[in-house]
């Protein structure tokens, strides 16, 4: 991978939990200036949960208009028509991403207030990279169940329906951000919470394979559009899949969980040498009782312990350094405002610090 200029430079994740949109916005110019993204707004529009946001168009989904309960159906007429019909238009949009079907499957305002105001500032500012989001294949694909309570995965159908949907809203953010900056590099976040599970009782009959294959058909088809892939996981997991799974960033909630990281100093290694970064959340969104007391003097700290875990496993610093990001642990949409504004502007500061620090010059 070449030089991407993004050591120690940094991100935000998804939410945040503005209900007025300008508020939301102005938050991301004032913090992330080089790598702006489009939050998830749930308090101002319920359509925004990192589950719902992305079914727009996906065939098979449905929601009871009695219950509003959403499920799976696989067996209706239409669900017969429509996925002829899907895997059509996937191939079409694969080939060539400028392709008008891929409008079919846009994330509609109705599902992201924020997505349009995003696009707005990225024609006026032009920023080097520019960040979009999709929930993980994982984590939808265990989440979704069918009109019997079956979760999606264990059908193969439903699962490659929804791996071709994730991509193609991957696809279909990338091209929203080419044609308003041409220059800038998307960064796709494939936000995986759940594989923090895999391994538990819950997923024994899932095996590491299948996960890896769903992240790397995503992954290859954002890289191939210009886009670097990222995933994220906010909890304690077998980070040996998403360091396998040909994605550029890997981003973990280095707060509480970066020594659990250094457990796969071998894949960890493998990753830095082969030009993946590693987004260290260093910033607390998760535990609201450690962010209303931490600083600046801390977080360095703590990124400074995070790198030695791996240090003491003979990954030489240097190469640690220049391969790191810093993020907030996690979304920010679970806090109030005032402590979600302290978490982004924290993550802006320890990025400025830090650079200073470690003598990083990014222009």
């Amino acid at each position: 991978m070449k030089n991407l200029s993004l050591t120690l430079e940094c991100m935000a994740i998804g939410s945040l939990p503005h209900k007025d949109l300008n508020q939301a916005m102005q938050l991301i110019k004032q913090n992330f200036k080089k790598i702006p993204f489009w939050a998830q707004l749930t308090k101002l529009n319920k359509n925004e949960d990192m589950i719902f946001q992305f079914l727009e168009n996906m065939p098979s989904f449905f929601v009871d208009e009695t219950t509003g309960k959403c499920f799976l159906e696989t067996e209706s007429d239409k669900f017969f028509e429509d996925i002829e019909q899907f895997f059509i238009d996937y191939e079409e949009i694969l080939a060539d991403i400028n392709s008008e079907t891929i409008e079919k499957y846009a994330i509609t305002p109705n599902n992201s207030k924020t997505f349009p105001e995003f696009i707005k500032l990225l024609k006026e500012t032009h920023p080097a990279y520019a960040k979009g989001q999709i929930v993980g294949p994982f984590t939808l694909a265990t989440t979704l169940v069918d009109k019997n309570g079956r979760c999606a995965f264990y059908d193969e159908t439903l699962r490659e329906i929804i791996v071709k949907t994730l991509t193609i809203k991957a696809l279909w953010q990338i091209k929203q951000i080419k044609d308003a900056s041409p220059d800038t590099t998307p960064i796709i976040f494939i936000d995986e919470p759940s594989i923090s599970q895999l391994g538990t009782s819950a997923y024994l009959t899932i095996s590491q394979q299948e996960v890896l294959d769903m992240l790397e058909e995503i992954s290859q088809a954002i890289q191939a559009n210009g886009g670097l892939s990222a995933v994220h996981c906010c909890g304690k997991c077998d980070w040996a899949v998403p360091l396998n799974a040909h994605v550029n960033i890997i981003n973990l909630d280095a707060y509480a969980y970066s020594q659990n990281l250094s457990v796969f100093d071998k894949d960890v290694k493998h990753f830095l040498e082969n030009g993946g970064i590693l987004a260290w959340g260093v910033v607390p969104t998760l535990d609201k009782e450690a962010l209303a007391k931490t600083n600046l003097p801390e977080l360095i700290k703590i990124f400074e312990q995070a790198v030695n875990y791996l240090t003491k496993k003979g990954i030489d610093e240097k190469l640690i350094i220049t391969h790191s990001m810093i993020t907030p642990s996690c979304g920010a949409g679970g806090l109030d405002e005032c402590m979600a504004e302290k978490a982004m502007t924290l993550t802006g500061e320890l990025s400025d610090k830090l650079k200073e620090k470690y003598s990083i010059d990014n222009n």
